[in-house]
């Protein structure tokens, strides 16, 4: 009997012990998943994805590169040295005939060194042109980065919404689901009872098929919208990510600037102008060193070479050349060269021209989104009240006999576009107002910050 008791304990205990660990199992493995489910603010985003895309980092990088551009032409303004050491060989010792006597004027192996450097002393600006140059692009490619920055914030502001977007849809199919199974159920009770007919049913059915279809598509789409943030934020697509919803301060019309306003701000603001005129003086520049070909370039070169030759008066030597170059025919090619500046001067001015002409329409199209999603708010803003009001008579009508299926139908189908009409609204009016922060060259990770 103390047996059975101690291996029933034993027994009791070793149970214990296995629902603990199972419990710890499922405890670590419930918080492991919540915490692999990120959730990413809009401004956190946002700095997650300026900082972390691959956009970006290839925007540092030419940089980078452009930088080395500038230490590159900034090396034509400096001397050029070089040395050289060497130990030649010969077959034949080197010498000439002075009448019946043999000459030597060279041994037959010997070691020889020597440096010179070379300066270039005036170009007529070429030199100087082509730093200056490079400098500008430089200051460009820097700018260059701002641009990708904001480039990059506006894609994932827009994913953002989208994501919350197709997450509200979402509920509203939910709950058209809900409805439709609800109202399927009721159908059931009345179809057994014998109140209505088979082909009320088999309506209800239908209908409820319909919605489950729209649920799924709209969870897909989510998925989407989420792989499309994590590739923003360069992470796995296929990493789970909730997003936190942005509390809804919409603009008035009243505080938005004339679109003339608009336009200035734009022009002042926005990072390409900047960029391109850059460029513009770059080409400038450009075209001096082009120029520079049609004239002498003068020039410095001072050396000191060292021969061990006993033949020679003097072992080593010290020298100093003062010169010009001048090409004096090449064909036309520099006339060509600057000609093509010309050209690229230019076309960088219409190109100017069609980008203030395209910012200016970007703005305008933003304005008047922003101007259409506040008419639609204004307008169904109570229409999911009454839409939902409509929906609870028609259900009592229903279930007391005196309504239809159609109707009920028709109230559920009338609230989830209602519904979807304002979520669609509200997150067009939030992705209008991003784009117009855009158009008009604001910071937007200053801008949603907070």
């Amino acid at each position: 009997m103390k047996r059975e008791l101690k291996c029933k304990v034993q027994g009791l205990l070793i149970l214990r012990f296995i629902i603990t660990i199972i419990f710890c199992i499922l405890f670590s493995s419930i918080c492991y998943s919540q915490d692999s489910r990120q959730t990413i603010t809009i401004s956190d985003g946002l700095k997650m994805a300026t900082e972390n895309s691959r956009l970006v980092k290839i925007s540092f990088l030419e940089r980078d590169i452009s930088y080395e551009d500038t230490v590159i032409a900034r090396s034509k303004l400096l001397p050029d040295i070089n040395a050289s050491l060497s130990q030649s060989f010969l077959y034949n010792q080197p010498g000439a005939h002075i009448g019946s006597q043999n000459a030597y004027t060279s041994e037959k192996s010997y070691l020889s060194y020597g440096i010179t450097a070379h300066q270039t002393i005036f170009t007529f600006g070429a030199n100087t042109s082509r730093y200056e140059a490079s400098r500008t692009t430089l200051d460009a490619k820097k700018l260059n980065i701002d641009l990708t920055r904001n480039l990059v914030a506006l894609s994932f502001i827009i994913s953002y919404f989208d994501i919350l977007e197709t997450e509200k849809m979402t509920k509203v199919a939910q709950k058209e689901v809900e409805s439709l199974q609800s109202h399927l159920n009721v159908a059931k009770n009345l179809f057994n009872e014998g109140v209505i007919t088979k082909n009320d049913l088999l309506q209800a059915e239908v209908r409820l098929s319909d919605a489950r279809q729209k649920l799924i598509t709209l969870k897909n789409m989510r998925a989407v919208n989420a792989a499309r943030i994590n590739n923003i934020l360069s992470r796995p697509l296929t990493s789970e990510i909730a997003v936190e919803d942005v509390p809804f301060n919409a603009v008035s019309a009243v505080e938005l600037p004339t679109i003339e306003n608009a336009w200035v701000t734009a022009e002042k603001q926005r990072i390409e102008l900047g960029i391109i005129d850059r460029e513009l003086k770059a080409i400038e520049l450009e075209e001096t060193v082009k120029k520079s070909d049609y004239f002498p370039r003068f020039f410095a070169e001072g050396g000191y070479n060292y021969a061990e030759n006993r033949y020679q008066l003097q072992k080593d030597n010290w020298s100093l050349i003062l010169g010009l170059n001048l090409n004096i025919l090449s064909g036309g090619s520099t006339k060509a060269e600057v000609s093509k500046v010309r050209y690229k001067k230019e076309q960088m001015l219409e190109q100017k021209r069609k980008l203030v002409d395209d910012i200016k329409l970007e703005v305008e199209k933003n304005y008047l989104d922003i101007m259409n999603a506040l008419e639609k708010i204004q307008v169904i803003k109570d229409a999911v009240a009454q839409a939902e009001e409509n929906l609870r008579i028609n259900r009592i009508r229903y279930e007391e006999g005196i309504g239809t299926a159609t109707d009920v139908l028709d109230a559920i189908t009338l609230l989830t576009t209602a519904e979807t009409n304002y979520y669609r609204a509200l997150y067009e009016l939030r992705r209008a107002e991003a784009g117009f922060k855009y158009a008009t060259g604001t910071n937007l990770v200053s801008a949603y910050s907070h």
